[in-house]
């Protein structure tokens, strides 16, 4: 697990990091949970997954294509990854946790995904805190939770993998998924 970073306030590097390792323990837990809790469960991950991509898409990506020596290349690289892994999502999410073939599958997308977040956090994040102003990077934690507020809450394949893409496509998509899941949530909240 990555410490913050010593300021009380806490940058964008801080929200980051503690989205990585949410992500990774409910990969976790997913593979010991069962019926009902498993579906809310990876429904919960789905929508942290979407968020957090689209946030970072929007806000810390730019940034280190400005900021890095290498930046085109490692962002270029991060976004492939994305794309990837969206796709991949997308599949799980419509395949549903009672398909034989999910946990499978779960297994291969949870290495993939704790792969790319490693690449993230050496070749972006930790670079990134090392080569931005402190001040600038808790500003840009402001920027992050406003982006994910708008941000869509499911992945959506054909989505653009570029921070102009998600500028015009993230408010109509994260409308959508967020009514859908309100007529979700009642759905379940009503059959109970």
């Amino acid at each position: 697990m990555t410490t913050p970073n010593s300021t009380t306030e806490p940058d964008v590097v801080d929200l980051l990091l503690q989205q990585h390792d949410q992500i990774k323990s409910m990969f976790a837990q997913l593979q010991t949970t069962t019926g009902t809790a498993k579906r809310d469960l990876f429904d919960e991950l789905v929508r942290l997954l979407a968020v957090h991509e689209s946030a970072e898409e929007s806000v810390v990506h730019p940034m280190a294509k400005r900021e890095l020596d290498d930046g085109e290349q490692v962002v270029d690289q991060r976004l492939a990854e994305e794309d990837e892994a969206k796709k991949e999502l997308a599949e799980l999410y419509d395949m549903g946790v009672d398909n034989p073939e999910f946990d499978r599958r779960l297994v291969t997308f949870a290495a993939a995904v704790v792969e790319h977040a490693t690449h993230e956090e050496n070749e972006e994040f930790l670079r990134l805190r090392a080569s931005v102003d402190a001040d600038k990077l808790r500003r840009m934690a402001g920027a992050l939770k406003a982006a994910e507020a708008a941000a869509p809450t499911r992945p959506h394949a054909n989505a653009p993998e570029s921070a102009a893409g998600n500028l015009m496509a993230a408010p109509v998509l994260g409308v959508f998924d967020r009514a859908r899941d309100a007529v979700r949530d009642w759905h379940k909240k009503n059959q109970d």
